[in-house]
């Protein structure tokens, strides 16, 4: 087992890193384990000459910085967004990048986190890239490469990769249940396709941020705009190895879609792993596939898994996942590291260090 210290901008890469079987420790200065760092949406268009920024989801850090000792780690990332413009002119921070480059430890660093590295004095000489406002050329791969080689970087193997995995998608669908599954399987070398009912490949879903901040329901807010892959009229079910649901917004309308409800079909009575999350078992009790399955969801959802005849699996923990047959089901994007690794031992794939 590897341990790494990670930092909150790059939630999802933490929590895929975390499904392959990585303890990941997530840290800021000045606070503490258990406290909140609020996330950012960048949201690139050529509408505008910079990226607008709205509020992203609220990340639980999960150690304390003052607490950290870099010789228990394998590794460390620096995530993008705003933060590395102030934890660029931390000493402490600078003196932990710092005690990871002299040990000649993995480091990897995305978007704007390139300006700690800089300002450690560790890229002369050296080949990177980062988001262009930092001088450097934008990766078009994003995530999915990035985290493929950190992997690599901390001595994993990824085991059975070639897969086929198709995402459901509408407009609405939660930010992080669609991204963070998706760059996921993809750093695993799987082939991922994303359709939604109307839109071609090279269109857009709207996504949105979920979060609990203290009131009796989620809040929500604008997330990333995200680029469907294939047409949904063009798909053949039969070339996919499994199904992932994100949840959101999404499936409310999408359980009404006679299309969508055949497509489910079609995957539960091929015995193909199906892989739903949140309010995505919306879908799946409107397709009457959970008769008899145990099953978990977003506790709202309770309601339509009782009544399809599933057994209901109480989300406590909150982040807890459940495997049933070829069906994983989850309660909420906390629980992505296993709600990923229970799909990824239903299709054979797996990292080994």
């Amino acid at each position: 087992m590897r341990r790494l210290h990670g930092r909150p901008r790059g939630h999802g890469a933490v929590s895929s890193i975390a499904a392959f079987g990585v303890s990941v420790d997530a840290v800021c200065p000045g606070k503490k384990a258990g406290d909140f760092c609020c996330t950012a949406i960048h949201q690139h268009t050529s509408a505008y000459q910079t990226h607008p920024e709205s509020r992203g989801h609220n990340f639980a850090l999960n150690a304390t910085f003052d607490d950290i000792e870099f010789t228990k780690y394998d590794g460390i990332i620096i995530p993008g967004g705003r933060s590395p413009e102030y934890l660029a002119v931390d000493a402490s921070v600078l003196e932990l990048v710092t005690k990871f480059a002299d040990s000649r430890k993995p480091i990897a660093a995305i978007g704007r986190g390139l300006l700690v590295l800089a300002a450690a004095d560790l890229v002369k000489g050296r080949m990177c890239t980062g988001f262009p406002h930092v001088k450097r050329v934008l990766v078009a791969a994003g995530n999915a490469e990035f985290i493929r080689l950190f992997v690599k970087a901390l001595g994993g193997r990824i085991i059975s990769s070639e897969r086929r995995i198709l995402f459901l998608c509408g407009d609405f669908v939660e930010d992080y249940e669609v991204a963070v599954p998706f760059q996921s399987l993809q750093a695993l070398g799987c082939h991922v396709d994303a359709v939604c009912p109307k839109r071609k490949a090279g269109d857009i879903c709207a996504t949105a941020v979920h979060d609990f901040e203290g009131d009796q329901t989620y809040s929500e807010k604008p997330g990333h705009n995200f680029i469907l892959i294939a047409d949904f009229g063009a798909i053949d079910a039969s070339s996919y190895d499994a199904l992932v649901i994100p949840g959101g917004r999404a499936p409310e309308y999408l359980a009404l879609n006679e299309k969508v409800i055949a497509l489910v079909k079609n995957f539960m009575g091929a015995r193909k792993p199906v892989a739903s999350i949140c309010h995505g078992q919306q879908i799946l009790a409107a397709a009457g596939v959970l008769q008899g399955r145990k099953c978990t969801a977003y506790p709202a959802v309770k309601v339509n898994v009782v009544l399809s005849g599933a057994t209901w699996v109480e989300p406590d923990p909150l982040d807890c996942a459940v495997t049933d047959g070829n069906l994983v089901t989850g309660a909420v994007w906390l629980g992505h590291p296993e709600f990923i690794s229970r799909l990824m031992a239903l299709l054979g794939v797996r990292v080994s260090f």
